[in-house]
Parts: C-alpha cells; structure tokens; sequence
C-alpha cells in the first residue's frame, strides 16, 4: 500500500495540475471505487472546483468549492493519472473524470486500481476534513505534528512498538517499509514494548521516521513495481536506498551482519537482530 511518501507526491502532481480545475464529467467503471456512496458520483462532482488538495497520513482529498471533499483511498494499488482527453487506457480504468483546468484546457483525471482496494467519495468536510479521515492522527511530516505529545501517547501501550507505528490513530502515514526502516535507524527491534521505550527513545524514533519519509519523498518515493506512480506515470527510487526492508540475508549497513525477516501480524519484519537487538 502507498505511505506517506508515495501520497503525497500524488497530492504535489494533483496540485500543480488539477488545482482550479472544474468536473464537467464522472464515470463511475467498476462499482467498488465508488462503494459506500449513496447518490451518483456524477451528480455530486459535475460543476464543482478543485479548491485545496490536501492530505492526512496516507489519505488524500481534493476540497471541493461546494464544502465538499472528494476524498481518495489509494488501497493496495490505486493510481491518479492525470492527462488530456483519451490518454489513459489502462484496463484496470474504475473511474474516469474529464475536467477543465483553470486556465480553460481540457483534462482527464483517471482512477487506476488492479486490485480494486481503493476508492472514491465524496463526503462533508467537517472541520477541514473529510468524514472518514476525522479518526486519523496527525503524520510526522504534518507541520502541526507535536513529536514529544505522540512520543508519550505510543509509551501508553505495551504492544509491539512497530504495532503502534503501524497505527493510524496514534501516528499516521507509516506503513510496513517506513515502519521498518525507521525503526533500524533508531536501533530499536521492532517487538520490543512500546511502554518499555524511554522518552527520549520514541522521540528518536519519531525523529527518525521524519528523516527517512522526507528523503523518500526528495526521490519520488518507494516502487517496486509499476503500481506505485505519481500523476504522470513516474516511479520513485527510494527502493535504491532500503537499508532494510526486502533486504533478508544481505549485510547490515551499519554492522554488517545478515538482515532478517520474521513473521509479524500478516506481514514481515526486517531487521538487524545485532544492532537493534
């Protein structure tokens, strides 16, 4: 699934090419990328502008000139494409909107998704945000993100510290590679209490998960594969840069010892058993 990094390149090319924008248009393709509106997404985006483009964690939304918000899920494998009229002829194509851009050109913005995991919908902001992302925490890049606050809200919980990073409510935009990357940084073993951190230790932590996602973001994010693109079709090159994730039985590049990946609630952990043994 897109984190952080990866969505909000998407929210930077949404911003430069969509802002201003008006629907004119909207097809809903495949019934799941729009599941869970009640009235057709046609009907509630025609004539509507693009008046913000904003983001919270690994959701997005484009804020609409009505006060409402079209916001966007991602899933597994969604992609925005932006393009002129005709550009995208991708068969995983769920939904297509065509658009008159501020300066009066004619655009498309496509919805891509294989694995039909992610979505549309528009929703009322409520106090500057759509209603479903009202429950998500602020994320590390958040400018507004207050570290030492989040650093005592984790130390509250005695599961694993990678669960806590892993949880929306508590820290946002951390997904399993941020995850494990923050954490080898810090020398923290990703099973190790939550509760059991010092002070000092989860702000290090938090810390380090700011460094690793702003430079992920400075190349595009993380693509192992052709579902991870900004607007334009573009890959990130983070992957290049992985000191653990998806890196099992290559040397530490702190120490030099093997990585290891383990078995950890549906997914896999990677990391150093010597230095954040």
């Amino acid at each position: 699934m897109p984190e952080l990094p990866e969505v909000e390149v998407v929210r930077r090319g949404l911003e430069k090419h969509v802002l201003g924008a008006r629907f004119d248009s909207a097809r809903v393709l495949h019934p799941r990328a729009n599941r869970g509106q009640d009235a057709p997404l046609e009907a509630l985006l025609t004539g509507a502008s693009v008046r913000d483009v904003r983001r919270r964690g690994k959701f997005l939304w484009l804020e609409l000139d009505n006060d409402d918000a079209l916001f966007v899920h991602l899933g597994m494998s969604g992609q925005m494409l932006v393009g002129s009229p005709g550009a995208c002829t991708s068969p995983h194509l769920r939904i297509l909107a065509e658009m008159t851009s501020k300066s009066g050109d004619p655009l498309e913005l496509a919805f891509v998704d294989q694995r039909t995991f992610g979505r549309w919908l528009v929703a009322p902001l409520i106090d500057g945000v759509p209603q479903p992302v009202r429950h998500i925490a602020r994320d590390p890049l958040a400018a507004d993100f207050d570290i030492v606050a989040t650093a005592r809200r984790m130390r509250k919980s005695s599961s694993a510290v990678k669960s806590v990073l892993l949880n929306q409510e508590i820290v946002s935009g951390i997904g399993n590679i941020y995850a494990d990357e923050s954490l080898w940084a810090a020398q923290i073993n990703p099973r190790r209490r939550a509760s059991a951190l010092l002070q000092r230790e989860a702000v290090s932590l938090l810390e380090a998960s700011q460094d690793v996602m702003g430079r992920a973001l400075a190349v595009g994010g993380t693509s192992f594969d052709a579902l991870y693109v900004d607007v334009e079709g573009a890959s990130g090159y983070f992957a290049r840069s992985l000191h653990v994730y998806g890196r099992e039985g290559e040397p530490c590049d702190r120490c030099g010892t093997p990585i290891v990946r383990q078995a950890f609630q549906n997914r896999s952990s990677h990391f150093c058993p010597v230095c954040q043994g």
